[in-house]
């Protein structure tokens, strides 16, 4: 039997509770207050969108993403999720910081993700130095080097904004 099917995992902001088939470990709970939702990488060529033109127009609706894993990471965001925009091209760093705002799945083709500029990242990270990190080792920002919208766990978020 897989190991996926062994267990489930039932969400919510405030707890989670993980069922297992093995009745020692029936039930484990963690009541926190810590955040759940996911944070995503937006990538994006400076000389198309850049993240100062997110910081003019102040919000914008992410389009262009034609990707189908992309395209499901797009569909999944939820609003308030954290984003870390990362620079294609001659750039390759993350270099700021934005939120859902609003996300529109009436045409599954064509998610309309409307984002929020956030911050500059104080110290933008190069893609060397996220090769470089182990917390990248399985991520899909490495392993799959065109996908432009990669879910990253909260670890990865830190590192990214150096929070």
């Amino acid at each position: 039997m897989a190991a996926a099917s062994r267990s489930r995992a039932v969400v919510s902001p405030w707890l989670v509770v993980r069922w297992h088939k093995n009745p020692r470990r029936r039930l484990s709970a963690r009541i926190s207050g810590e955040r759940f939702g996911m944070d995503y990488l937006l990538k994006t060529e400076a000389s198309v969108y850049s993240f100062a033109d997110l910081q003019r127009d102040k919000t914008t609706v992410w389009d262009g993403v034609t990707n189908p894993v992309a395209l499901r990471n797009l569909r999944a965001m939820k609003p308030g999720e954290r984003l870390v925009i990362y620079h294609t091209g001659d750039e390759k760093c993350a270099v700021g910081t934005a939120s859902v705002v609003s996300v529109e799945v009436t045409d599954p083709k064509v998610p309309q993700v409307k984002i929020r500029v956030g911050k500059a990242i104080g110290t933008p990270k190069t893609l060397a130095e996220i090769k470089g990190s182990k917390l990248f080792a399985d991520s899909a920002l490495v392993r799959q080097g065109r996908l432009s919208v990669v879910p990253l766990s909260p670890a990865q978020l830190g590192f990214l904004t150096g929070e």
